[in-house]
């Protein structure tokens, strides 16, 4: 991610119809956690992002993956 907003995870958090104190719940984390993971300010242990991603119904891929240039 590397600064970047993580605008993905956002859009997936939304679309299952959750807040990041929701997620965070669910995932073990705080809401904190999970706001600076979707500002681009935390880098996410796997652990954490395999959670998410489980929670998402998404892949790692799809919410972590970058295509860069």
């Amino acid at each position: 991610m590397d600064g970047n907003k993580n605008l993905k995870m956002k859009a997936a958090r939304v679309g299952a119809g959750l807040s990041q104190a929701e997620l965070a719940a669910k995932v073990g984390a705080t809401r904190q956690t999970i706001g600076l993971i979707e500002a681009g300010g935390y880098n996410p242990t796997l652990n954490l992002c395999i959670a998410i991603c489980k929670e998402l119904n998404v892949t790692l891929n799809d919410l972590f993956w970058t295509q860069e240039g």
